[in-house]
């Protein structure tokens, strides 16, 4: 069975702003994902993402090299169109990613400025799988006291991101998809905070 662009898509929206508004809650694209009935070489979630996120108005970079194939199919699919990482809407992180290309990435991806905080990137990337436990811990808006949560992030790249995001309302905000098909989001107003890392 086929996606429907207007009533899965909108699904995927709603579950996407529930993670938003309550970070390191992880939500299920599961029954969404089955319906995927094309070959790429992405998450199911990641693609259901990007579907629902991206459009003619916007742009969007994937960090992989040899993925032309990805890049046609996610152009044709939602008329985004692709730019480098610099003036990218959404930048798109796959498993095969190396840690230094995303620590450059973090460096480098737009962070919005004071008159135009909005003017910044949201990531989606892929995850091993999500879980509720590990050695990362959230505070901030949505979350009542504590969250943990545990993604393929190494702590080197959590301090990128917490560089970009320590002048509020200028960051980056985060959706991490995994091969279950499952989401969580970090936007820029959650703190993190990793076990043994000063």
């Amino acid at each position: 069975m086929a996606i429907d662009q207007v009533h899965d898509l909108q699904q995927v929206y709603r579950k996407v702003l529930h993670s938003m508004s309550r970070p390191g809650t992880i939500s299920t694209l599961s029954e969404l994902a089955e319906r995927v009935d094309f070959n790429l070489p992405c998450n199911e979630a990641t693609i259901l993402t990007a579907m629902t996120f991206l459009d003619a108005e916007v742009t969007f970079h994937i960090l992989s090299n040899d993925q032309q194939n990805l890049i046609e199919k996610i152009s044709e699919y939602t008329s985004a169109r692709y730019s480098p990482i610099n003036e990218a809407d959404f930048v798109i992180v796959l498993r095969e990613d190396t840690d230094a290309a995303i620590q450059t990435a973090l460096l480098q991806c737009k962070n919005g400025n004071l008159i135009d905080p909005q003017q910044s990137s949201t990531w989606i990337i892929e995850s091993s799988p999500l879980s509720n436990t590990g050695e990362m811990t959230l505070t901030g808006p949505g979350i009542q006291h504590t969250s943990q949560l545990d993604t393929s992030f190494k702590p080197s790249m959590w301090q990128a991101r917490n560089e970009r995001t320590k002048e509020y309302p200028l960051g980056i905000d985060l959706i991490f998809t995994d091969s279950d098909a499952q989401i969580v989001c970090i936007p820029r107003s959650t703190s993190v905070n990793m076990m043994g890392v000063s």
